[in-house]
């Protein structure tokens, strides 16, 4: 779910991808059902880069023509999906404009805008955008952009909406990838939201620290990332082509669950993991406890090349004695 700038009537299955390239842009494809009795646009708060330009900041894409990426994206895992996070594990975040109309943008079946702050929304048709009174209530967003999507049918699935923009959390050990998911439906900020969602992203730190693919009687999150991994790379089972250098083919793809009511807040990633050490005789990573094993099982292995040794030489004398 997102932020509506009418009253929906219902909004589900909502599916999101992110990606941060390495030059601090960040991809993200967003997908949902939903019901609405008017003209309605859906409108994604985003951590842009400051200042905030609107020909600069942001970069929308169409994906008309791969209507499928999420359906894809979901053949990465074979199984049924993980069970759903817990609120409590998720982390979150708690230039001036002008008097011309913003651009438009026809981006497959939607007019995209971007908004580079608040009070830019001034500069938006009345019934795209959101008031600032209602902005007023999540003063975390006073510095950021927005990607308003002008949603051309009343209900339905419509193929997935799609940008990239300049991310400020690219870097530093604070870095992580952005997910959209604070709701706003009705016009108010409610504490807690129902949640619908499936969360898709590709990060290196992501692959070098998780563990191998389980399958069991469901999928299994890997404990060092909290998603559960895919069990191939992309280019296995999606369209790298049709997904316009969205997708990476040789990374896997990392998906988190989550259902149910939960606090309401955007969700964010972080990139900064450890990485999964090599393991050792099947023992696991090797770290300071795995260390204290590999020694002791080196000081056994010394110990029983010595004894079979001294063994080996006493037999010899006897041999010889017996011999003389």
């Amino acid at each position: 779910m997102c932020c509506f700038a009418q009253p929906v009537v219902s909004v589900t299955d909502t599916n999101i991808f992110a990606r941060l390239e390495s030059d601090g842009w960040q991809h993200l494809v967003y997908q949902m059902k939903f019901q609405s009795q008017k003209s309605n646009a859906i409108i994604l708060p985003l951590p842009v880069k400051l200042p905030a330009q609107e020909a600069n900041s942001l970069e929308f894409i169409s994906l008309k023509g791969y209507k499928r990426f999420f359906d894809d994206l979901n053949k990465g895992f074979p199984l049924a999906p993980v069970e759903s996070k817990k609120a409590e594990k998720l982390d979150s975040r708690d230039s001036v404009a002008g008097n011309s109309i913003l651009k438009v943008h026809k981006v497959g079946d939607f007019i995209g805008s971007f908004v580079p702050s608040i009070s830019d929304f001034e500069r938006l048709d009345e019934q795209f955008r959101i008031p600032k009174e209602t902005w007023d209530l999540l003063p975390s967003y006073s510095d950021y952009g927005f990607a308003v999507f002008q949603l051309r049918h009343l209900g339905g699935k419509p193929h997935p909406m799609a940008f990239k923009f300049q991310s400020r959390l690219e870097s530093g050990k604070d870095a992580s990838i952005f997910f959209p998911t604070v709701h706003i439906h009705d016009g108010k900020v409610h504490d807690l939201e129902e949640f619908d969602h499936s969360l898709f992203l590709q990060a290196p730190s992501y692959d070098e620290a998780c563990g191998n693919y389980k399958q069991e009687t469901r999928l299994v999150t890997d404990p060092a990332t909290g998603y559960v991994r895919s069990k191939w790379t992309a280019e296995h089972f999606c369209n790298i082509g049709k997904s316009k250098s969205i997708l990476k083919g040789d990374s896997l793809v990392h998906r988190l669950e989550i259902h149910g009511l939960q606090k309401n807040r955007d969700i964010l990633a972080k990139l900064d993991i450890p990485k999964r050490v090599k393991t050792l005789f099947g023992l696991g990573p090797i770290g300071l406890g795995s260390a204290a094993i590999v020694a002791g099982l080196a000081g056994i292995v010394g110990m029983s090349w010595f004894f079979n040794r001294r063994d080996n030489v006493s037999t010899k004398r006897d041999m010889e004695k017996n011999e003389s």
